[in-house]
């Protein structure tokens, strides 16, 4: 069981970042395109620049375990805003379970501010020096 876990930290850590890192990427692929639907949306398109900061740098520092609880804070109140601005028509089925995954995926930074990255982070590298 003690292997499970010590490689679920990690895996758990790309899976749950992958897609901040790939959103991040796409938005500068389609740049304009995403400010004018923050545009029509009500959100000033001008943040975007932060929103993809926040992916790409959140979902990167997550990925390799890097300030991980900060990132998790930052990360999970991204997707608890996002999905307030973005996913609020409940009568959509589709903006529901968009709003659920955001929700969700909030939920499961909570869980890395409570237990830490595990295995195979960069916070840990002052506990292997020390070893």
């Amino acid at each position: 069981m003690n292997n499970l876990s010590t490689f679920a930290a990690p895996i758990g850590r790309l899976l749950l970042a992958m897609m901040f890192l790939m959103s991040g990427l796409s938005k500068i692929g389609n740049f304009a395109g995403t400010q004018g639907y923050m545009d029509a949306m009500g959100v000033p398109g001008a943040l975007l620049p932060l929103a993809i900061a926040l992916e790409v740098l959140g979902g990167l520092a997550i990925i390799i375990g890097w300030q991980t609880k900060i990132m998790s804070v930052a990360l999970a109140g991204f997707c608890v805003v996002s999905a307030a601005l973005f996913h609020n028509d409940f009568s959509n089925q589709s903006e529901m379970i968009m709003f659920m995954k955001n929700v969700t995926i909030a939920g499961g930074f909570l869980l890395l501010i409570a237990h830490g990255p595990g295995a195979y982070a960069l916070d840990n590298r002052v506990k292997f020096a020390q070893t």
